[in-house]
């Protein structure tokens, strides 16, 4: 791809997905925009063998705009990173069409695995600040995860993540549209069962005083 048609490509994608954005210059402004430039040519090094030339492209781009993207991840188009600092994606990472990750995560591995060791996220998924994805499984289309979580098992399609580790609060076939990167109102029925337990606790304290100012006032009448 020439410079020219990424510039044009990356402008609509940032103003797509990040309302701060209010001119097509800030474009260049934008930490992410160089780093993925410069992990394109660092993996097309990559894919020819010319690793060493390639690492050192991706780690002077990491000096600079605080994200670490290996050149050997295999990234598709429409790929955003807001903000950015502090994200490392590891090397056989996969990551496919209009996805979107904010700050501090990490896509990485947990040191056991050989080969592929990973992550795989699919199309259309959004990774929420500071949420860490550490394995060689599958992040399903559509899916969301949720700030800070840890994620270290397979996540169907059109999933809901949150939590440390992070389990599955929502799950179905519903594709949500690639503009709804909302990071704090994701479901969480764990809370919401805490909640209606508080309740009926509270309901049942309720009914246990009553009971018990009845039996005292009967007490009262009696003596």
């Amino acid at each position: 791809m020439r410079f020219r048609d990424y510039i044009k490509e990356s402008v609509e994608v940032i103003k797509d997905r990040d309302p701060a954005m209010k001119h097509r210059r800030e474009v260049f402004l934008y930490p992410c925009f160089w780093a993925i430039w410069k992990y394109r040519k660092a993996h097309r090094l990559y894919l020819k063998g010319k690793f060493y030339r390639a690492r050192k492209i991706s780690q002077r781009s990491a000096r600079k705009t605080g994200i670490e993207i290996h050149p050997g991840a295999v990234i598709g188009k429409g790929f955003f990173i807001d903000h950015g600092h502090g994200v490392v994606i590891g090397e056989t990472t996969v990551i496919g069409d209009n996805v979107t990750i904010y700050q501090g995560v990490t896509l990485g591995g947990t040191g056991k695995e050989q080969g592929k060791r990973h992550p795989t996220i699919e199309d259309n998924v959004m990774i929420s600040t500071g949420a860490k994805v550490l394995g060689s499984f599958t992040i399903g289309e559509g899916s969301k995860i949720g700030a800070g979580s840890v994620v270290l098992n397979e996540v169907p399609p059109h999933s809901t993540v949150i939590g440390i580790p992070g389990r599955i609060v929502k799950s179905n076939d519903v594709r949500l549209p690639n503009t709804d990167l909302d990071q704090i109102h994701l479901p969480d029925p764990v809370l919401n069962d805490i909640n209606m337990l508080k309740s009926e606790n509270v309901f049942l304290k309720e009914q246990l005083e009553r009971i018990m100012e009845r039996l005292e006032k009967n007490d009262g009448e009696q003596g």
